[in-house]
């Protein structure tokens, strides 16, 4: 479909995604949104009567509010790898499912952050990390990454979104006043212009270069904020790398999901076909053999070290308090979803959608399992079993249940008021919209 002109049922047949919700879509909304609102009260307790409505205390520092961070900024690497890797590398088929992964990028770094402010326990002193904060410290380096990261996505974002933005101004369709304003404010004046044209590739172009460092930034920041604590299973070379294998694995499996979402409920077969999915798939099996391969090599190499806090570790992870965890981590985040992607009878669309809700399952668990144990190894070690556990609240699962319905809603919202298709770069003569 690529640089065909879209016909008049494939025009509307988009544009139809847009306005208000059907029935059932107003009722996920309206859910989602009593469900955001529900942690945000939670919050609110929380800041009222402090974390010791949490279960963190001086040993479990982190909990689940860490474990949310490190996992939305994981898949937010969607938008980068989509759009700017296979923009670089010329891969047309990637066209329609550009703004979905970027959209997944810019709603996950909004629930991220959040995530780092709500774990503080005292938001109102955030500013100190800009007025006291070190050079020395990866925690100012992962903020600066992090508004890096989230400034140039909008704008990746919102480049491509103008030529669209025109075709929204000029079109016949009976917007509200408001979404006319802000269609023309968005527009920019465009009027599809060989020169704009120009300009526009120009700046795709540079953004795409210019993301991917950015990206791998955040990535290796966060990693770096736990590897450089002297705390057993952090304290490793291989966690930077790590971290970006990861989030590449867990981003890809949510750039599937939302393809198979979009493509049932807003009736988008033409656009989203097999082939999206069987593409994707081969990437996220890569990914995960990738992430595989550094799994083994980090908990075989802790092993076979001797120092009494990583034995305790070890023996929490692989047989001990947290061997569930780990086990079903394996399982379901890596071997299941890794054998149905291989097998020929299993690699149909259900079968890779299966395997991509699998993965990013498997990679929250992951996140815990990387967080948590580590803080039950006592400070002053004993020769006895590690005994602290860290059990979240119901204050800590609403607002991590609000933190999901937000991150859905907002996405939800974005595909409801702009194109969750890019019409113009599926057919490049609709791109003069607005010219005169």
């Amino acid at each position: 479909m690529t640089g065909q002109p879209l016909t008049a049922s494939e025009h509307s047949a988009i544009l139809a995604t847009l306005g208000p919700f059907r029935p059932q879509g107003r009722v996920v909304a309206t859910i989602l949104f009593i469900v955001a609102i529900w942690g945000l009260a939670c919050w609110a307790y929380q800041i009222a009567y402090g974390l010791a409505v949490t279960a963190m205390t001086d040993y479990f520092s982190w909990g689940v509010y860490i474990i949310n961070f490190v996992f939305f900024i994981g898949i937010s690497m969607a938008g980068t790898l989509i759009s700017s890797m296979l923009r670089l590398t010329g891969a047309e088929w990637r066209r329609p499912i550009t703004r979905m992964a970027e959209g997944i990028t810019l709603f996950a770094l909004l629930v991220a952050g959040p995530m780092v402010i709500i774990d503080m326990g005292r938001p109102d002193r955030l500013g100190h990390v800009f007025l006291f904060g070190r050079w020395q410290s990866p925690i100012l380096w992962d903020i600066c990454s992090m508004t890096t990261y989230m400034l140039g996505s909008i704008l990746f974002l919102y480049l491509p979104m103008i030529p669209d933005m025109a075709l929204l101004r000029d079109s016949k369709i009976a917007f509200p006043a408001w979404r006319r304003v802000l269609y023309r404010t968005l527009a920019l004046n465009w009027q599809g212009t060989p020169q704009q044209h120009k300009r526009l590739e120009r700046g795709m172009i540079v953004m795409s270069i210019v993301i991917i460092p950015v990206a791998v930034s955040i990535h290796t920041v966060t990693a770096w904020i736990f590897g450089m604590t002297l705390r057993p299973g952090w304290h490793t070379s291989i966690i930077g790398p790590d971290f970006v294998i990861g989030a590449l694995y867990s981003g890809i499996a949510a750039v599937i999901t939302a393809m198979a979402l979009f493509r049932r409920f807003f009736a988008l077969d033409q656009y989203i076909t097999p082939r999206h999915f069987h593409n994707l798939s081969l990437l996220l099996l890569v990914a995960g053999i990738s992430y595989l391969y550094f799994t083994i090599n980090e908990y075989v190499g802790t092993s076979y070290v001797t120092p009494q806090n990583e034995q305790h570790l070890i023996s929490a992870i692989f047989g001990g308090s947290y061997v569930v965890q780990f086990w079903t981590m394996i399982t379901i985040g890596m071997l299941l979803p890794l054998t149905m992607l291989v097998l020929p009878w299993t690699r149909s669309i259900g079968g890779i959608v299966t395997a991509s809700v699998l993965v990013n399952i498997g990679m929250w668990m992951m996140r815990y399992v990387i967080v948590i144990p580590t803080e039950s190894v006592p400070y002053v070690l004993s020769q006895g079993p590690v005994v602290l556990a860290y059990v979240p609240t119901w204050v800590e699962w609403s607002i991590t249940a609000g933190g999901f319905a937000a991150f859905s809603l907002m996405y939800i919202l974005f595909s409801k008021i702009f194109p969750i298709i890019s019409i113009w770069e599926l057919a490049p003569e609709h791109a003069q919209a607005g010219q005169r």
